[in-house]
């Protein structure tokens, strides 16, 4: 039950790799709550920014902050932040024009994103977190790291956009439609709603700002111990774009998720959030399962 004594959504999540129902359930949940998330609101930036999290375990863990990619939300991190949410307090905000959070006039790009991160982070008066953005998201995290090293314990780059092989939005479109195929089709109605709260303009204009995001130049100033976790099967990330990225920062690892594709944080959310927990845990022996 949760605090209005109405019950919670079904915590009984599909097995580890898969989508169902009872995800979809979770990430369409919000603003009510569910698994243990509330939503909230705090003006950041002169922006009504929404966040999904979770109550404080009380492990005196790091918090771990959940940044999304384009055109989404929230929505599809939430499996992940129930994964997380037994050993460490996790906070899913939406970046400014996605999800429930306030329209800016326009479409920031991955500095002002970064920048409104950084604010939201001074806003809850967070200590050092671990900070974990997905493919667009991953861009933020990466000029946030870089830009603010005092705010970020350990970064974590899960399908990090964009490939320099690729640079231009013909060629990630392409992409991301072989990726479609090969992704759980109970997302869909997902980036529907996704798309329809930021406006399809707006994923247009963010996609344009990826694009002419030289995401190297960040990832060679990352000081954080650092992750990147990509799906075996992601098109979006191919294997010699993520095997650089890795080399490109210079204390970093690489996790590479079978089965899974580019939206490996929401099919495969066990396995990620394992990973950052042996990430934040010195000895892996000592990890809370």
């Amino acid at each position: 039950m949760n605090p209005t004594g109405e019950p919670e959504e079904s915590t009984r999540l599909t097995p580890a790799g898969r989508f169902g129902p009872a995800e979809l359930r979770l990430a369409m949940a919000a603003p009510r709550s569910a698994a243990g998330l509330t939503s909230e609101w705090r003006l950041v930036d002169g922006l009504r920014t929404h966040t999904r999290r979770g109550a404080d375990p009380g492990t005196g863990a790091p918090p771990v902050v959940l940044l999304h990619g384009l055109a989404v939300s929230h929505r599809y991190l939430t499996a992940l932040a129930v994964a997380l949410s037994p050993t460490h307090p996790v906070y899913v905000p939406d970046l400014p024009g996605f999800g429930l959070s306030e329209h800016p006039r326009g479409a920031y790009d991955v500095a002002a994103h970064a920048e409104h991160v950084a604010a939201w982070l001074a806003a809850y008066r967070l200590p050092p977190v671990c900070l974990l953005g997905h493919s667009f998201g991953a861009e933020v995290a990466a000029a946030l790291a870089a830009n603010h090293p005092d705010a970020v314990r350990a970064l974590v780059l899960a399908g990090p956009t964009s490939d320099p092989s690729a640079r231009s939005r013909t060629a990630l479109f392409g992409r991301w439609l072989v990726d479609c195929l090969r992704e759980a089709p109970l997302q869909a109605p997902i980036l529907v709603r996704d798309v329809w709260n930021a406006r399809p303009w707006r994923v247009l204009a963010t996609l344009s700002h990826s694009v002419h995001n030289a995401i190297e130049a960040d990832l060679v100033r990352v000081t954080a111990p650092t992750l990147v976790v990509t799906g075996a099967r992601d098109p979006v990330v191919p294997a010699p774009w993520r095997d650089e990225a890795t080399r490109l920062v210079p204390d970093a690892d690489l996790v590479v998720v079978p089965g899974a594709a580019h939206n490996v944080v929401t099919t495969a959310p066990t396995q990620v959030a394992d990973a950052c927990r042996r990430l934040l845990t010195p000895h892996p022996a000592l990890l809370i399962r």
